[in-house]
Order: structure tokens, then C-alpha cells, then sequence
């Protein structure tokens, strides 16, 4: 499977629209404080999720659903079981791609836009997101959830994506929904679902 295959499963959303209450700068504060604390203690993850893509030209959304096996410091396996069997691993600076048998593998050293989007998993699952030079921030109380959202302030992100947000639960302050807006207005939501944080995860579940 290509690059540009995975990245098209990737960013592949429906978004609710609640009403949007922007915190104070103390409300902020305690957010950021609740969301690293949590970041900084995960040390695994392991959930279901669904991913749903929204194309302008198109009336009805792409949807896939999978599991993700996440590993600190850096090992993330996204596997995608519906509508087809496709795995993907970032380990060791590489994206390893297996597509119902078919592999390959890419370097992320060699190519800063795939590292920055090994990064933006990484920090988006952890939500450790918040880096003022990286993101423009603004942030939000819905009905049910924080909003956070991301405009990157690097010209060479913003080629592949607009910005994205985040919804982290009022309770737990672990993130529920990650959205992300391409350049020409196309968005892709994960929702999580049935996770687990910090359970044992072994080496081998990201064996290529």
C-alpha cells in the first residue's frame, strides 16, 4: 500500500456542533495542567476506534473502524479491520505499512512532513498537544466536552492540514475525539472508544 493510501485512511469524520464557550485564561490553565499530568502518567494504550471522512464533492462519509495499540515512548499500531484488513506501525523512525500482505516501509528521518505526522499522532493520542510556537490554541467548553483546536503555524504543515482539534472528556480529561481540517476543507474524525490506559502491552504487538 502507498504513502498516499495511508494517508488517505488516515485522514478519514463527522463533527457534532454544540455550543462553543470559550474558557478563561484560569480555566485554561487547569485543562492544560489535568491533560499533562495525565499525559505524562500514559504509559500505554490500547482502543477501539471509528474514523469517519468527510469529502466536499461527496454526500456521505467514508467510514473505518480498527484498533489502536499505542506504546510509550513512540510505538503506535493503527489496524484497520473495516471495511479492510490494514495495519500500520510507526516504530524506530519508520512507517511500517501492511496492506493484506503487501509491505513496505518509509523512513521518517529523511522525511520531516511523515515525522511531524508520527508527532501529531503521538501528541494528539497523549494530548500533549499544547506548544504555543507550534499551534495558534483557542479553547472551548461544549455541552459535554472541551474543545481544543490547533492551527500549526509552520508553512510546511499547513500544506497537508489546516488545523485540527481535540475533545478531551470534562471528567477524566482524556481525549475522546481528534478532528482534523485539510487545506481544501476536507476533515477526518477519530472517536475513541473502549479505551485502556496504562494495561500491558507487549514489543511483539508491533511486530511487522
Amino acid at each position: 500500500m502507498k504513502i498516499k493510501y495511508f494517508l488517505f485512511l488516515f485522514f478519514t469524520g463527522i463533527y457534532s456542533i454544540n455550543a462553543q464557550v470559550t474558557l478563561s485564561t484560569k480555566e485554561e490553565k487547569i485543562l492544560r495542567a489535568k491533560v499533562i499530568t495525565l499525559a505524562d502518567n500514559t504509559q500505554s494504550m490500547l482502543s477501539d476506534f471509528i474514523q469517519e471522512k468527510n469529502f466536499s464533492f461527496m454526500d456521505n462519509k467514508l467510514e473505518s473502524k480498527g484498533k489502536l495499540v499505542f506504546k510509550a515512548p513512540n510505538l503506535v499500531k493503527w489496524e484497520y479491520t473495516i471495511p479492510y484488513h490494514n495495519i500500520a506501525i510507526f516504530k524506530d523512525d519508520k512507517l511500517y505499512v501492511n496492506n493484506d500482505g503487501d509491505k513496505e516501509v518509509f523512513n521518517l528521518k529523511s522525511n520531516k512532513l511523515f515525522k511531524n505526522l508520527n508527532s501529531l499522532i503521538i501528541n494528539s493520542i497523549k494530548g500533549s498537544m499544547f506548544d504555543d510556537k507550534q499551534f495558534s490554541i483557542t479553547y472551548f467548553k461544549l455541552d459535554d466536552c472541551f474543545l481544543v483546536k490547533f492551527i500549526p503555524n509552520e508553512k510546511k504543515t499547513k500544506r497537508f492540514i489546516a488545523r485540527f482539534e481535540l475533545k478531551f472528556s470534562i471528567i477524566s480529561a482524556q481525549v475522546e475525539e481528534i478532528k482534523l481540517v485539510e487545506p481544501n476543507g476536507d476533515f477526518t474524525t477519530i472517536i475513541f472508544n473502549n479505551k485502556l490506559l496504562n494495561t500491558e502491552i507487549s514489543d511483539e504487538s508491533f511486530k511487522y
